[in-house]
């Protein structure tokens, strides 16, 4: 049995049966059964399909929000904004859907035509997040759908609820429940699903899960998709409005109690405002309402994971033993459930932890620069590359830094955005492939040429 406990206050909400190995199987043999019906059916009725799983978001939207915060502990608040912003990315891929996988001629002379077209992967795994269910979920599920594959939806652990929910949706929308199979459980039902003979795999989470993965799945020369964490800097530059920079940037390290994969991880600071900056920032945080995710005036909720604790107190302890300076927060906090003040140090640097590994969490470091060339260095000084941003008032200023930094995604003036009109990619330990944009329509099909000579 899979056990389902509100990590706000450590209570269980559900206890599930979970599938076992053959249970996967099952369910496998079922989605490669119906992949070709679903391929073939005409792709108006795929899009409609759609439309109506946003229609039913719409009208549920309330129990949704109230199910994901009951789960991950996000406040109700922002649950209800992932529902909402899920919104926009759906009207994305039902306008480009049909304009992306329409064949297209490359080259026609002399009686030789070239072409393009897309054809289905198949059969795909989604290994989802808990963090963004709605979202990251959606970034995988609904293109995936809408060009003609199968799913086998791993939701995970944390958000099982949400993916059964998300599933049942889908299901009263058309998509039948052979095509789009959800998976309840665990590390044991990753592994099981791993090894059914699927064409595709999308895993959403950490790097050390991702690289494992890649080394299951690496040798069967299927579509391999990982989006995996990131460390993610951002530089402010003299120039700014100190509490403008101030107020985004916190903002971005601590929305969903620090639980983003583009979350604000690392603030560099130029020094002639670095004092300045700092105090805002730190006022900012000190705003922050902690309190019950379902109530309506919350900001900083439960983290979803206990473990998660640990890992911050221990980034706290390094960074104090390394001569870090500790300005608000620092410790769990001694109540039920999965409690961590919202934290700032400065006087930081890339000894400790805290500059160097993914924290997760409502905890960030503030690190003084002496200027653009020291801030571009220390960015990029990390495994990871997803996204990274530079506020000043100088446009062209900031678009040469940021084209020095490696991350897949870069921002002026703001931070922790995503588009769907943008590719979300990341480089070195932050993942391969992409979702996103009309190329992350693309990644669930295969391109097929053809060369096409008139007798």
């Amino acid at each position: 049995m899979l056990k389902i406990t509100n990590p706000a206050n450590g209570q269980t909400i559900a206890e599930l049966p979970d599938d076992d190995a053959a249970a996967i199987a099952a369910k496998y043999r079922a989605a490669r059964a119906a992949q070709p019906g679903w391929a073939a059916t005409p792709l108006a009725q795929r899009l409609a399909a759609i439309r109506r799983f946003r229609e039913g978001i719409v009208r549920d939207l309330d129990k949704l929000a109230a199910v994901l915060t009951s789960e991950v502990g996000k406040p109700i608040r922002q649950s209800r904004n992932e529902l909402a912003g899920l919104l926009g990315r759906i009207d994305f891929f039902l306008a480009e859907t049909e304009k992306t996988l329409a064949p297209r001629d490359v080259f026609d002379e002399s009686g030789m035509r070239e072409r393009i077209s897309h054809e289905p992967l198949g059969v795909i795994a989604n290994i989802s997040a808990w963090n963004y269910p709605y979202f990251v979920g959606a970034n995988v599920f609904v293109p995936a759908l809408l060009t003609g594959n199968s799913v086998l939806y791993k939701p995970s652990e944390f958000a099982t609820l949400t993916g059964l929910e998300i599933g049942n949706l889908l299901h009263a929308s058309g998509v039948s429940q052979d095509v789009f199979q959800v998976i309840v459980g665990a590390g044991a039902a990753g592994s099981a699903l791993l090894a059914q003979p699927i064409d595709g795999v999308f895993f959403t989470g950490s790097y050390a899960t991702g690289s494992k993965i890649a080394q299951a799945v690496g040798p069967r020369m299927i579509k391999l998709q990982l989006e995996l964490g990131g460390k993610d800097p951002v530089y402010v530059c003299d120039d700014v409005d100190v509490a403008a920079a101030a107020a985004s940037t916190a903002d971005g390290a601590m929305y969903n109690t620090g639980q983003s994969c583009c979350s604000v991880e690392r603030i560099y600071v130029h020094e002639k405002i670095h004092d300045a900056f700092v105090a805002a920032f730190v006022n900012e945080v000190k705003g922050y309402r902690i309190g019950d995710p379902t109530s309506e005036d919350s900001y900083i909720g439960p983290l979803t994971r206990a473990p998660q604790l640990e890992v911050l107190a221990d980034q706290v302890a390094d960074a104090l033993a390394r001569g870090a300076k500790l300005l608000t927060g620092g410790k769990r906090i001694e109540q039920p459930g999965n409690w961590f003040e919202p934290t700032v140090f400065a006087n930081v640097n890339h000894t400790m932890k805290l500059m160097r590994d993914e924290s997760f969490g409502p905890i960030i470091g503030i690190q003084k620069v002496a200027g653009d060339d020291e801030a571009v260095r220390l960015m990029n000084d990390t495994e990871y590359g997803l996204t990274a941003a530079v506020y000043s008032n100088d446009r062209a200023r900031a678009e040469r830094l940021l084209a020095q930094v490696n991350a897949g995604s870069v921002y002026w003036n703001c931070c922790d955005r995503v588009s769907p009109r943008l590719p979300w990619s990341g480089l070195g330990h932050s993942g391969i492939g992409l979702t996103l944009s009309t190329y992350g329509i693309e990644t669930f099909t295969r391109p097929k040429a053809w060369h096409l000579r008139s007798a």
